[in-house]
């Protein structure tokens, strides 16, 4: 067989299926073992319990399917087109979602697509050993990835990429054909630290280095228990995850937009008011969020979030009615609420108060310099 040859037919393939870049690895992770262990040792993946579960297994691709020799690594764009990134958090009334997770849930899709592309593969050479995995393994895809040659880990930690920065999902197709490995690329980053200096909560603590329990879209999405007092005001009016890191990196300033219909914002999340999406029943949540991401943290998590961002936001009689509405419905959110009402009438007290924390106004100027499409 020329693995050569299907490795060139692998990657065709993958861009038929919709995947931006195609690359291929072998599964030597040791170099990451050490690393990985400081990151649990430290405490840094927070309630994330099964992190430390699955121990060193994430840095061994070959125990999740025995016999896997090389990891075909994928990469999908989602940056919707007009995703008003300024326009969100310049309005502190409005809720900023994380924008991976405005349009349909990716896990299904890119795993279909890998299944399909390893299909593609077996019609080619036969029975041989397969599995697609898209976040639902412990494997450490990031670095897969960077050893694929699809771009090097940034000092967020995330992969970026020269021609579309860091707006892309990755996924893996584990194979035990021995096929040609690709280069990695050499990390372009310099001496840049703006995703670094930008973080609201500085949970960036060293280079590529994050420590979950203080990062935004752990807090909001991963997090099961009350807000630290301490992270409340930086989150802002981030009620889903947190995009600060890569909207002040310049490799986004010229990010690919996607073409995939699923990953179009949905109108019932963007650019909402607080108080709409705080009112909504848990059968209106459920309606709205089917098929999305959103929907796995639940309504009290949901609610826990949207009173942080109404108690930051602005003195408003709307919002104070929407809170006292819900008093009394669960004891979590009942103490984001009453920190929310209290804040409420702080700056209710101090009417002319500024509205926007200084980096979230640097960050919006910021965004509408560098993403002229986003204007």
């Amino acid at each position: 067989m020329d693995f050569d040859q299907l490795a060139q037919r692998i990657k065709q393939w993958g861009q038929a299926l919709g995947f931006q870049h195609v690359g291929i690895t072998d599964v030597d992770l040791k170099q990451h073992e050490a690393q990985l262990q400081r990151w649990i040792d430290n405490g840094y993946h927070g309630e994330m319990d099964w992190m430390e579960r699955h121990g060193m297994m994430r840095a061994r691709p070959h125990e999740l399917l025995p016999g896997t020799v090389r990891v075909i690594s994928v990469r999908m764009n989602y940056l919707p087109p007009e995703a008003g990134f300024a326009k969100t958090l310049a309005n502190p009334k409005l809720g900023y979602v994380s924008r991976y997770s405005l349009g349909r849930d990716y896990h299904k899709l890119i795993r279909n697509r890998l299944k399909k592309l390893g299909q593609q593969i077996e019609a080619e050479v036969g029975p041989y050993g397969y599995r697609p995995f898209v976040d639902s393994a412990p494997i450490l895809e990031r670095p897969l990835a960077e050893k694929a040659g699809l771009g090097w880990t940034g000092k967020h930690s995330l992969i970026l990429n020269e021609d579309t920065g860091s707006w892309f999902f990755l996924g893996e197709l584990l194979v035990d054909l021995p096929l040609p490995i690709d280069t990695p690329v050499d990390n372009q980053c310099g001496k840049c630290v703006a995703c670094m200096t930008s973080c609201p909560t500085q949970a960036i603590v060293a280079e590529g280095v994050v420590d979950a329990r203080r990062c935004i879209s752990y807090l909001t999405i991963e997090y099961d228990g009350v807000i630290p007092m301490e992270f409340r005001h930086a989150i802002g009016n981030r009620i889903y995850g947190c995009d600060d890191c890569q909207l002040v990196c310049p490799f986004n300033r010229e990010a690919e937009i996607t073409l995939e219909s699923d990953f179009q914002c949905r109108p019932s999340l963007e650019q909402q008011s607080l108080t709409t999406l705080f009112d909504w029943d848990e059968d209106t949540f459920l309606s709205l969020t089917q098929g999305s991401a959103i929907r796995r943290i639940g309504i009290k998590k949901w609610r826990r979030n949207l009173a942080i961002a109404m108690g930051n936001a602005p003195y408003d009689e709307n919002i104070v009615t929407s809170l006292k509405a819900r008093q009394g419905e669960d004891a979590l959110v009942d103490e984001h609420i009453e920190w929310a009402l209290k804040e409420q009438k702080n700056k209710q007290q101090r009417i002319n108060i500024e509205p926007l924390p200084t980096g979230t106004r640097r960050l919006v100027r910021i965004i509408e310099k560098g993403l002229p499409r986003d204007a």
